[in-house]
């Protein structure tokens, strides 16, 4: 059986591992986009490394683009066989991948108007909306734990990984020959002890584990604090400065782990009397898939809800969707706080609400999650005096804050105790992926100090025989 990996090798985003076995039988685990390297990622996405024609399953892990988001471009270019995830990821890629589609055609609508402008020929997208549609027909839900049978070579189930909703953690048992190969990929691990999802469940013993490496060099700080730093960063900026908050965050997860976490504290009284806008129309669809999924929800919020049935919204909390809207917020005077897509602020309405605030002392933006290195997020996080907003030049004069706690991925002692199921013994190799090489360098020895042996970092595109 060959094991090739094809994306997240020595990186964060662009998650695709390839497994051929022996008799011919092709799984891609993820089929993820490559984020956030500006004038590279366009290429790096085009340029799979597979024939889409050739793929006769797709499993993925959970819905976020850097996992699933080029789904619609192999189907474009001759996918047919049959993606398998959880029910809730299904839902949320119906969604995600069709909004992934529109920013594709804006982005190279406007794109195209620079090339008219220098005599060159338009470029295509590559996908459409249409397409993320049309896709959609190859997914089938498979329930968490439920065996499911692949194609007479495998067998599936899927694990509960904690880290967004209908998150993933992939088992398989693969013939090969006379033996069978358990591998295991953990997709993206959450954190224990949150606020909505249930914590990362054990998966059966693996010969063979792919994972993931985001903070292995990283200790995040108790999610108690996040919910006092929230309040604090809203009453610094909303209640003295009399500015505007702008939170960037991705649309599913984060977004909901900020709403719940003003609901209660509005709920507990200590929430200043400021309106609170949810700017992101991914974001609030995303909410009410959530609201259909409470199966994946853990006991706090359970709990919660028994008092307060609707975790995801309070009286001073508006969901916005028209555009002009969303226009109106930016020549508003008065505090507020302001939600929007995307965290690395990249794309989205998070964008317009930058250019139109950073330059000004008393807004606050509210770091909550991971930027990769060459996005603009990471850019404006890491102190940069001006920035590059839609090709103007704005000054940084806006304050800086971040919630590193809010993260939803697991920390390297999170992660430790998430594979704490299996017996080191019987573990044969780890391959780390998803993660800067010098972070994955950093976790590989905390790994091998911890006991593990064999714990490798693959390269891009290499392919190893198991």
């Amino acid at each position: 059986m060959k094991l090739s990996f094809l994306g997240a090798a020595r990186e964060v985003t662009g998650s695709k591992h390839l497994i051929t076995t022996k008799k011919g039988l092709k799984i891609l685990l993820d089929c993820g986009m490559y984020q956030g390297k500006g004038l590279e990622t366009d290429s790096m996405n085009r340029d799979l490394g597979f024939d889409p024609s050739a793929i006769d399953y797709i499993i993925l892990s959970h819905a976020h683009i850097d996992h699933s988001g080029l789904i619609p471009y192999i189907y474009k270019l001759g996918f047919r066989g049959t993606v398998l995830c959880t029910p809730a990821t299904r839902d949320l890629c119906a969604i995600m991948l069709a909004d992934a589609g529109r920013i594709q055609e804006s982005d190279i609508h406007t794109f195209n108007k620079k090339r008219k402008a220098q005599g060159e020929e338009p470029v295509e997208p590559i996908y459409t909306e249409k397409d993320a549609q049309d896709c959609l027909s190859c997914f089938i839900s498979v329930p968490y734990r439920k065996p499911f049978d692949i194609g007479g070579e495998a067998e599936l189930q899927f694990y509960d990984a904690g880290h967004i909703l209908g998150s993933s953690c992939v088992f398989l048992k693969i013939k090969d020959g006379r033996r069978t190969i358990k591998l295991g990929f953990t997709g993206d691990v959450g954190r224990y002890d949150k606020r909505i999802l249930k914590d990362p469940e054990p998966f059966p013993q693996t010969d063979y584990l792919i994972m993931e490496s985001t903070y292995g060099d990283r200790l995040h700080t108790s999610l108690d604090n996040a919910e006092q730093e929230l309040l604090m960063a809203v009453l610094d900026t909303c209640a003295k400065k009399k500015g505007k908050l702008i939170i960037p965050s991705f649309a599913i997860g984060r977004a909901q782990e900020i709403i719940y976490a003003l609901d209660r504290l509005e709920s507990s009284k200590m929430l200043p009397g400021v309106d609170v806008y949810v700017d992101s129309p991914l974001s609030i669809n995303a909410t009410h898939i959530m609201k259909l999924h409470d199966e994946c929800f853990g006991s706090e919020i359970l709990d919660y809800m028994k008092e307060n049935p609707d975790p995801f919204g309070f009286a001073r909390l508006q969901y916005v969707q028209s555009v002009e809207a969303s226009k109106a917020l930016n020549v508003r005077h008065k505090p507020c706080v302001i939600i929007a897509a995307s965290g690395m602020m990249e794309a989205g309405r998070v964008k317009h609400h930058l250019a139109n605030h950073i330059d000004d002392p008393t807004t606050t933006i509210l770091c909550v999650g991971y930027c990769e290195p060459k996005t603009l997020g990471a850019k404006i996080m890491r102190g940069d005096k001006s920035v590059s907003i839609f090709g103007h030049i704005y000054p940084v004069r806006a304050e800086l804050r971040r919630i590193e706690s809010l993260s939803g991925h697991a920390d390297y002692n999170e992660m430790i105790r998430y594979i704490g199921c299996q017996d080191k013994k019987k573990v044969k190799r780890i391959f780390l992926v998803h993660g800067e090489r010098e972070v994955q360098d950093h976790f590989r020895s905390t790994l091998g100090a911890e006991g593990w042996k064999r714990v490798e970092i693959p390269e891009f595109r290499q392919e190893i025989e198991l």
